[in-house]
């Protein structure tokens, strides 16, 4: 009876997190998109700042708690494995169900940045040793990295939407707007949480392994967030929103998770981090931006390749 129970009662987890997470997600693309609105600034910066940092918060509190329990290569490792899922799973899947559209100038600017920052990190495993001095310069960069991203985006203003909403004063839709943002991101931590949580339990019961397990649901549930949000930007048709948050994401996770860890606790870059994900990590990210500038989008082609990688990288880690 308590077998049965803890089954329907991990099913309704189940349900309700991913019913949460779409409504969430909903209603945070409803808000950043008037954010950008009134602020006169291309949803793109929403994406990659805003929401790039909700829906990165699970990978800055997993990091975080991982360095505190002296496990700082838990938390490298949580940046190589979110950034692969955020491109060849997320991406990936978006881009099969409706092929993402993306500017010339995000290929040019932002796409580019992603990338760099990766190779960022080249230095430091070269030495196998992140200092606190290290991460220090990581945060420092990305805090100068969102102040010219926002300082860019308010010196030339996104005439098309520049238009107010007459139904509301713009005291009352700013502020409503901020509000569907908090209200957005707060949905889809507390939906992703219990969603992992049923998931879970089903693993279990169904005699899945800790490890696989861990490899798989877990995994997958901190990508949640992002998966969730750049579908409903996809199906609304904010394709900016969608590259916004999985860029933006990216950058978020190598920089500030990263920098994060080593200034709470400076760590030496032991085992595969040192090699081979941290290449997969690398070669996904130039595999995703020339997808783009071969057909100024991601199609349903690149979609299912992107996928394919990351289906072919789980199964070498189960191997």
């Amino acid at each position: 009876m308590n077998f049965e129970m803890n089954i329907t009662w991990a099913l309704v987890l189940l349900a309700a997190g991913l019913i949460i997470l779409w409504k969430s997600a909903d209603v945070l693309v409803s808000g950043a998109v008037g954010l950008a609105k009134k602020f006169q600034i291309s949803p793109l910066v929403i994406g990659l700042t805003v929401v790039a940092m909700g829906t990165s918060a699970p990978e800055v509190a997993a990091s975080v708690a991982a360095a505190l329990r002296n496990n700082p290569n838990i938390a490298l490792g949580n940046v190589y494995g979110s950034n692969i899922a955020n491109l060849a799973l997320v991406g990936g899947l978006c881009a099969i169900i409706s092929p993402i559209s993306i500017r010339m100038s995000t290929l040019k600017r932002e796409m580019p940045v992603m990338l760099g920052v990766g190779l960022l990190l080249l230095p430091i495993l070269n030495n196998s040793f992140l200092s606190r001095v290290e991460s220090i310069i990581l945060l420092c960069i990305f805090v100068g990295l969102m102040a010219l991203t926002i300082y860019y985006a308010r010196k030339k203003p996104e005439t098309f939407v520049a238009e107010t909403d007459s139904s509301n004063t713009k005291e009352k839709s700013l502020l409503l707007n901020f509000v569907f943002v908090a209200v957005g991101l707060a949905g889809l931590a507390f939906g992703a949480e219990i969603t992992v949580k049923g998931a879970v339990v089903i693993g279990a019961k169904a005699g899945l392994s800790n490890a696989v397990i861990g490899l798989t649901i877990v995994a997958i549930g901190t990508s949640l967030p992002e998966l969730v949000t750049c579908l409903v930007a996809v199906f609304k048709g904010h394709d900016d929103i969608s590259i916004g948050n999985l860029v933006g994401s990216n950058i978020f996770n190598t920089l500030l998770v990263t920098g994060t860890a080593g200034v709470i606790r400076p760590f030496e870059v032991v085992g595969r981090l040192k090699g081979f994900d941290y290449w997969v990590m690398i070669s996904v990210c130039a595999g995703f931006i020339l997808l783009g500038i071969i057909q100024k989008k991601i199609s349903r082609t690149g979609g299912v390749i992107l996928l394919a990688c990351y289906v072919i990288y789980i199964g070498y880690l189960f191997i």
